[in-house]
């Protein structure tokens, strides 16, 4: 008796939590307006090879690396262990 009690109020919950979720996403959801059609004309220009960038790192070889850190961080400190010293 018990468990047909049970499974009757989950099926409840469980009917209105989807009921619930369908209510919110159907409130929520709201309808764009549309844009306006409009005609719009393209120009395509084109370059004759790529220009050069100032800010571009010069890789030679044997030179220093552009892309290594500057900054370098202190060694960890060296611990011991009390019974082996």
């Amino acid at each position: 008796m018990r468990s047909v009690l049970g499974r009757r109020l989950a099926a409840i919950a469980g009917g209105s939590a989807i009921t619930a979720m369908v209510v919110l996403t159907a409130s929520c959801a709201k309808e764009e307006e549309k844009a306006p059609e409009t005609t719009t004309t393209t120009t395509t220009t084109t370059t004759t090879g790529p220009e050069p960038t100032e800010k571009a790192p010069r890789l030679e070889p044997g030179g220093p690396n552009p892309f290594s850190p500057s900054v370098i961080a202190p060694p960890a400190p060296s611990a011991t262990h009390p019974r082996t010293g």
